[in-house]
């Protein structure tokens, strides 16, 4: 039986999900079998995602986790804990909406607890978005757990993605104000309108500072994996921060080491050459 890690050895380990601990929404075994792993030696593993708690199907926590930073950064839990909700002020959400319509936008709205769209989103998605993986797993998980909703006025979200639009992404954020960032999709083929659009002040390294904090421990603690332009601030925070190989530029510039993407179970060497594993 593998002995626990002394405190002074504990890992907090943070790990994005798509490009990194998943492959288009199927997640190598050998991941998993990691993840188990390093938590059995005593370490925390958490998800730390842009999708919302609401998109993450069974598929993709089955290994069992220690908590979610979700939204990338705007909600945070450990356990049963939630550490951070953060959600769009009602006059920004509402002025948000507007502005979408106007760019004539197809749209998720993400919120931890439920994912809104109109219907006619969520048949376009259906109908158009790549299907990729084992069997178009990614694009059925993500269609199914959307709720369709005619009027979203009140809806609460702490993250818009957008799927369509008439114009560039970065314009329909522009125009809502200086209170939202941006960042385009990283699926490709879906157009200039396609991207994310959050609060300015929400990055993933928030979430994962609220865990940090929680927990009692040092960022010399946290090993953090990701790819993606939103990974960057939470490599930049980690006291070891990976990114996958054929990532993006901005988080391979800001990572103290890299490791094999999910296609070849990267994790996997990466948590053993790490010594996570026990």
């Amino acid at each position: 039986m593998t002995s626990p890690a002394p405190a002074s050895s504990r890992r907090a380990i943070f790990l994005d999900v798509d490009g990194t601990y998943a492959h288009h929404g199927v997640v190598p075994e050998a991941h998993a079998d990691a993840v188990r792993a390093a938590r059995a030696a005593g370490h925390l593993v958490l998800l730390c995602t842009g999708r919302p708690v609401s998109l993450l199907p069974e598929r993709i926590t089955a290994a069992g986790f220690d908590g979610y930073v979700a939204g990338a950064g705007a909600y945070a839990i450990v356990g049963e804990r939630v550490l951070l909700d953060t959600r769009f002020p009602a006059a920004l959400a509402a002025r948000s909406l507007d502005e979408l319509a106007a760019a004539g936008a197809l749209f998720l709205l993400e919120g931890p607890h439920a994912t809104h769209a109109h219907p006619a989103t969520v048949d376009a998605m259906a109908a158009h978005l790549p299907q990729r993986g084992e069997q178009g797993a990614g694009r059925r998980d993500l269609t199914a757990a959307i709720t369709r909703t005619e009027d979203l006025t009140g809806v609460p979200f702490g993250k818009i993605t957008t799927f369509h639009a008439d114009v560039p992404v970065h314009a329909i954020a522009e125009a809502i104000g200086p209170e939202v960032a941006v960042i385009p999709s990283s699926i490709p083929d879906l157009g200039p309108g396609a991207g994310e659009i959050f609060l300015a002040h929400v990055h993933k390294a928030v979430g994962v500072a609220a865990v940090v904090e929680h927990l009692g421990l040092a960022r010399e603690q946290v090993i953090a994996f990701g790819d993606g332009l939103n990974d960057v601030e939470m490599l930049q925070y980690a006291g070891t921060g990976v990114a996958i190989e054929g990532g993006d530029d901005a988080a391979l510039a800001v990572a103290d080491r890299t490791a094999a993407g999910p296609r070849e179970a990267g994790l996997a060497r990466a948590f053993a050459e790490l010594g996570l594993l026990g």
